[in-house]
């Protein structure tokens, strides 16, 4: 089973949401893992606009990448530059891919707005995770 890291800045959203759907489509090949390379806590929109899909996230934590430094990963995808910038070493054979995404937790505007922008970037991981080749 091929053991994958989705890292972001926070892990509290778009890393988050790639890991539960990364689980679901792919869940029986792949153990899926997900860390920041800070922490910021779980995002209650991201929660909210995956339970409006069926997934439930609200037992995840946020994760920090030093957490994971004993696993050997296959691979590791990072989804926003900042991350990209951070990621640090992997040793052996583990392959690393970028993947940005915007970030909703920095949008403006009115709730309905915002939980919509939660819900695009949401369907955008969802289906990237969907097409991903284990």
């Amino acid at each position: 089973m091929k053991k994958i890291l989705i890292l972001c800045t926070g892990n509290s959203c778009r890393s988050q949401m790639a890991e539960a759907y990364i689980r679901h489509f792919h869940g029986h090949e792949a153990e899926v893992f997900s860390a920041g390379v800070e922490t910021h806590g779980l995002n209650a929109r991201a929660v909210q606009v995956l339970k409006e899909d069926g997934i439930d996230i609200s037992h995840h934590t946020s994760n920090h990448v030093d957490e994971y430094a004993d696993i050997q990963f296959d691979l590791v995808v990072t989804v926003c530059d900042h991350a990209a910038n951070r990621c640090p070493i992997f040793p052996g054979g583990t392959t690393k891919i970028h993947q940005p995404f915007s970030d909703p937790a920095k949008l403006k505007g009115n709730d309905a707005e915002i939980v919509q922008g939660f819900r695009d970037v949401r369907d955008a991981i969802k289906q990237w995770a969907k097409d991903l080749k284990i």
